[in-house]
């Protein structure tokens, strides 16, 4: 798997969120609403979820080995650290 993309959409300056990213996948697959957001000890990667009927939020889409989760997070945190510079 290569990120082929990573699209910094949106940035903010209050709150926890920090950014909203989309990235493209081996030029093929797009994943869009991923959320950069801060949290107590460290700035962290949310994928997109939706709101279920019993009020929890269930993830769209994740990766399924925490080694893709960590490089597809330090991926997107190192082009928003080249983004916000």
């Amino acid at each position: 798997m290569e990120i082929s993309d990573i699209k910094i959409r949106k940035t903010m300056h209050e709150g926890r969120l920090r950014a909203v990213v989309s990235i493209t996948i081996d030029n093929a697959i797009a994943i869009h609403d991923i959320k950069l957001v801060q949290g107590d000890e460290r700035m962290f990667v949310a994928m997109p979820s939706r709101r279920e009927d019993s009020g929890v939020f269930r993830d769209i889409i994740h990766p399924i080995s925490s080694n893709i989760r960590e490089e597809i997070e330090n991926k997107i945190l190192t082009a928003y650290n080249d983004y916000i510079q």
